[in-house]
């Protein structure tokens, strides 16, 4: 069934996440929010500013459910606050904050709004498909990120490509000798992909190519060269189409039932995403390791069987054409489904599954799907040493006819890290090496924030929107799935209710620090077991 979408406004997306975030950076830490009535007060303390927000219901649990109006005290009355005005306040606590300003934040912000803005403008009608739909849904994006829809570029280059208009592209394909062909892992990987490309000259490989990167890296004096000697061959697009996801970089080919992990050099919320040489080889290195492991913990890890790109004497060129491979989705039980579009406010895919009809089968859904997505998590990393990253955008929930979880699907090997020291790699080369591995007590972190803040929460709120008197039980219900693992310390610490670390992704743009060294920030924790009396 193809659901109305409610109303989002750019205005309304980009205050909403703006205040998020600081109210779960600066406000909450520091003690200055407070319930009236059916809103919520906040301060930014340093900057001597008092404002409100609405609720969309009462704010039991983890995560306020902000509406508009949102409102500036001046004086004695409450006047309208706009998007521009609180990111100009935001801006103005952390300057204050940090002791240093920074230029680009309130650009990145309006880059956001106005990236948001064409999008809504230029989106169009639903799919019939259910899993590209949701691919495709995550129209404002990250509810706690102040710019969550910045892309460098203008809209006129990204448009065509971006994944909540809904779009669909023809790749371009590259006709490449055999000895410049720079390739690892599975190299039939490649097979059924090409089959649905154009036919290669003799001696040549077919590589695909994303046409906006193939735009950002037209001024290369080494691809020009390769391309007005005959080095490589541009044979432009053929009849397969690709489907970009919400990563925006990686395209689903529904014909070959694959995903092309493409590279761009452009920023995309937080980082660029190229695909650097030794997330190359790493994939491949996870790729042997991962899917035994998450067999044995009843989940599936898409697999990345392969790479291709270019042997050129240009970097920018080997990591800028090459293409990481991922497995399809037909093979796996149900029909996926984005668990972020699942946990997103601004679309109504969850209300939209039979099982939620009622509380009681809400609550059975809820109970099924962190039975699918906690134990795999819980367990690769305590049991395994392996660090998931099981954030919204890389976890598909398989669901029945009527909507219930039956299996969970993890994928993104760039994500996913061992722990260092449970593993040997001396055998990469020591970049691989590093870009494969986190310190025990970050993976942990990583994990957590990931599952729990990121997902759960996410997950659990949706839920309640649907069925408000579910809140609190809902976290109930889930402990049972982590009690499973208290026989280690990290879990009985989140049973006894210590704080969660968030990802503070406002205060992270501030600093402009890159996302692996994110700051995190502590948050309550909804698991937290009723004080012994």
């Amino acid at each position: 069934m193809l659901l109305t979408e409610p109303a989002v406004t750019a205005d309304d997306a980009t205050a909403t996440a703006l205040l998020n975030c600081l109210i779960r950076e600066v406000c909450v830490p520091e003690q200055q929010v407070w319930p009236d009535g059916g809103r919520l007060v906040f301060r930014l303390p340093r900057a001597g500013v008092v404002l409100r927000a609405g609720l969309a219901r009462p704010p039991v649990g983890a995560s306020h459910r902000l509406a508009p109006p949102y409102e500036e005290r001046r004086e004695d009355e409450w006047i309208r606050a706009p998007w521009d005005r609180l990111a100009n306040l935001v801006a103005g606590e952390l300057e204050l904050a940090t002791g240093s300003p920074n230029a680009e934040f309130l650009v990145q912000v309006g880059d956001s709004h106005a990236a948001l803005t064409a999008i809504l403008a230029a989106r169009g009608e639903s799919v019939e498909d259910r899993y590209i739909d949701s691919e495709q849904s995550l129209v404002a994006g990250h509810r706690f990120h102040p710019s969550p829809k910045a892309r460098q570029g203008s809209p006129e280059e990204w448009l065509p490509y971006a994944p909540e208009t809904r779009v669909r592209f023809r790749p371009l394909w590259l006709a490449v000798p055999a000895e410049f062909v720079a390739e690892e892992g599975a190299a039939e990987a490649f097979t059924a992909l090409e089959a649905h490309g154009p036919s290669a000259p003799t001696g040549r490989r077919l590589l695909p190519v994303h046409p906006w990167q193939f735009s950002l890296l037209a001024d290369n004096p080494v691809l020009q060269r390769a391309l007005a000697n005959g080095s490589l061959v541009n044979l432009g697009p053929s009849g397969m189409e690709a489907v970009p996801t919400s990563s925006v970089r990686t395209a689903y080919l529904p014909d070959a039932d694959v995903f092309c992990k493409f590279s761009l050099d452009v920023r995309i919320t937080n980082c660029v995403r190229k695909n650097a040489w030794y997330e190359l080889t790493g994939a491949m290195t996870l790729d042997e390791l991962l899917p035994p492991i998450l067999e044995k913990l009843n989940a599936t890890f898409l697999r990345e069987p392969a790479y291709r790109s270019v042997a050129l004497p240009d970097r920018r060129l080997y990591e800028g054409l090459g293409v990481i491979l991922r497995q399809g989705v037909r093979s796996l039980p149900g029909t996926p489904l984005l668990a972020g579009a699942l946990a997103d406010p601004y679309n109504e895919l969850l209300a939209g599954l039979p099982a939620l009809s009622s509380p009681d089968g809400a609550q059975a859904w809820w109970d099924a799907y962190v039975a699918h997505v906690a134990p795999p998590v819980l367990g690769a990393y305590l049991d395994h040493g392996v660090v998931l990253e099981p954030h919204l955008q890389n976890v598909l929930m398989c669901v029945d006819a009527d909507g219930m979880p039956v299996h969970a699907v993890f994928r993104d090997m760039e994500g996913t890290k061992l722990t260092a020291g449970h593993w040997d790699l001396s055998h990469l080369p020591s970049r691989v090496a590093e870009s494969l591995t986190y310190a025990p007590d970050r993976g942990w972190n990583r994990v957590v924030y990931c599952l729990l803040v990121n997902h759960f929460t996410e997950i659990a709120a949706a839920v309640a929107d649907l069925h408000p008197s579910l809140d609190e039980a809902l976290w109930h219900a889930a402990r049972k799935h982590f009690a499973a693992y208290d026989r280690h310390p990290q879990v009985r610490a989140l049973l006894a209710g210590v704080p969660l670390p968030a990802k503070a992704n406002l205060r992270t743009r501030w600093s402009r620090t890159a996302d692996r060294g994110a700051a995190y920030v502590p948050v309550p924790n909804p698991l937290a077991a009723p004080r012994p009396l």
